[in-house]
């Protein structure tokens, strides 16, 4: 296996195109470029929140049989090696990290490990920035999602916390574009508003690198409507597409891994992307 793509340190560009403060606009497709689709609010309290309001940990979403801490194990890591259970390519139990955050290499050992999966956008920020009105089924997709997680150093995931980006960075300064517009893509994906203290800071990273093109997120998650915290919206059924021509039919092709539908039956040559044609 290879890490997963996009998480490499990005490499600082130039470009033309700037605004009047003399700031880089992006190019079309560019992290910087969709920092002005953002929202900018003020931070809402963090009133009722919990870890249990984004669903239970580690769903198997793409129904592939491995609970999605498992996958991203396997799609960060190299050298992995695998119990005998289901298969034997499910179940993580040793492997090689290359910790985007730091900079260093991890050696993982499951029972042993000092290798978190961290929400990239962490679901306490996103419960102050819109999710507090979500409903737990589209909060649980977000807690889930590939585009929201990595796995990286456990320590620096402990002092993140639930930073955002105006007051935490990856320590691995070539790493911060890619970290950047992967927070972008995901608040763009899920409608996580951003503050004025925050955009601030994804734009001063992204201007050193405007060239960065933005995470592909898959399709946009719809609007749950406005159901406060502790109503337990009815969970809106699980997508399911018999074949691909369902999903051309449907007007969903292509699924990307991550969206609702997707399925590895679906996806022949394994790459995370089904009935791309």
């Amino acid at each position: 296996m290879t890490g997963v793509a996009g998480i490499a340190g990005c490499t600082p560009t130039t470009t033309t195109g700037a605004d009047g403060n003399g700031a880089n606009k992006g190019s079309a497709g560019s992290a910087l470029a969709a920092v002005n689709d953002l929202t900018v609010k003020g931070r809402a309290p963090k009133t009722g929140y919990s870890r249990a309001q984004f669903g239970k940990s580690w769903v198997d979403t793409d129904h592939n049989s491995c609970d999605t801490r498992d996958d991203i194990l396997k799609r960060d890591m190299t050298a992995e090696k695998f119990t005998a259970a289901q298969g034997g390519d499910c179940v993580v139990t040793s492997g090689t990290l290359a910790d985007p955050y730091t900079g260093t290499t991890i050696k993982f050992t499951r029972g042993k490990s000092t290798v978190d999966i961290d929400h990239v956008v962490a679901l306490s920020d996103a419960w102050q920035k819109g999710a507090a009105k979500w409903t737990k089924d589209k909060r649980e997709q977000m807690a889930n999602d590939p585009l929201n997680l990595l796995a990286v150093d456990y320590s620096s995931n402990r002092i993140k916390g639930d930073a955002d980006a105006a007051t935490w960075l990856p320590s691995n300064k070539g790493f911060r574009c890619a970290y950047v517009a992967r927070q972008v893509a995901v608040k763009k994906k899920y409608g996580v508003w951003v503050t004025a203290a925050e955009k601030a800071a994804m734009v001063k990273v992204l201007n050193t690198c405007p060239g960065e093109a933005l995470p592909d997120s898959g399709k946009p998650v719809a609007s749950s409507g406005a159901a406060d915290a502790g109503t337990s919206a009815p969970a809106a059924a699980a997508t399911h597409y018999a074949n691909c021509d369902a999903v051309r039919k449907a007007g969903a092709a292509p699924l990307h891994k991550g969206d609702p539908g997707y399925s590895s039956a679906l996806d022949r040559d394994g790459d995370g992307v089904a009935c791309a044609s």
